[in-house]
């Protein structure tokens, strides 16, 4: 009969749409970040947008940021949600409203680099980080430090594990920094928590890595290197880049990890940092 034969031809289109690879039907992968309102964070939540993901752009506030509100203005594909990652409730309430959402890439992004001050830029030694510096050590402060930068994305990644696991690509991502290296000469003479702190969560993402790859995860770390950050507009260090280079490189790299590399501590454009 007509009506059947156009069922059926309409749905033999459809299914060959599907295997032609159409992009229309196609689940678009998924990007979780911490701390997306700012500094690289900010800069992962604007590229991945551009490409097409959905986008979770996490942040610490009571309302939404303006930065984020103009980001989901202009991408449907983002939305933003309240996460404090060194609260277990918060946490743990976001993990309950993402239940049964594949996270294809989990970015711990999150943390602190020094405490106190205006607008929470360092510009290098002074008053505040002298509860970093030896002889003025706070020992609350350190307690912060490994709240934010540790335990936080050990947090995370617990709770929004299952996301990961049930996702296509299932990565792990953690941003470091060269002050967490064991190895090389002994840099001096500020930031001691936060230092103390990078080479912990160095640490922890290693053991993590060892302990999920038997579910097929993959998780490594990054030394974003000197980065020309809002809070670090001002500032100058050798080899100091633009955001959106750094960002964009580490999201290539991301791209072409495999569980062959996990456990890795990698420099911005992929090439491995040493301890």
């Amino acid at each position: 009969m007509p009506t059947s034969f156009a069922a059926r031809l309409l749905l033999g289109v459809l299914l060959a749409g599907v295997a032609m690879g159409s992009t229309t039907l196609a689940r678009a992968d998924t990007v979780l970040i911490t701390g997306a309102n700012s500094g690289i964070g900010l800069e992962f939540a604007k590229e991945y947008a551009a490409r097409g993901w959905t986008v979770i752009a996490t942040h610490r506030r009571d309302t939404t940021p303006e930065v984020l509100q103009e980001l989901i203005a202009r991408y449907p594909n983002v939305r933003a949600e309240k996460m404090d990652v060194t609260q277990r409730e918060s946490v743990h309430a976001l993990a309950v409203k993402l239940n049964g959402m594949p996270i294809d890439v989990l970015i711990n992004n999150a943390g602190v680099v020094i405490l106190g001050g205006k607008d929470g830029a360092w510009r290098g030694p002074g008053a505040d980080t002298q509860g970093q510096n030896f002889g003025t050590l706070n020992f609350e402060e350190f307690d912060t430090f490994m709240r934010t930068n540790v335990a936080g994305p050990a947090l995370v990644t617990q709770e929004l594990f299952a996301n990961v696991k049930a996702s296509r690509q299932r990565k792990v991502i953690a941003i470091s920094s060269s002050n967490g290296m064991l190895t090389g000469k002994p840099l001096c003479c500020v930031l001691f928590w936060y230092r103390v702190s990078k080479a912990a969560l160095n640490k922890l993402m290693l053991t993590i890595s060892a302990t999920v790859r038997k579910e097929g995860v993959t998780v490594v770390m990054f030394n974003p290197g000197p980065v020309r950050v809002e809070k670090q507009a001002n500032m100058e260090f050798p080899g100091m880049l633009p955001t959106p280079v750094v960002v964009a490189d580490m999201i290539k790299v991301i791209d072409r990890i495999t569980i062959a590399d996990t456990g890795r501590f990698l420099q911005h454009d992929g090439t491995t940092q040493p301890w």
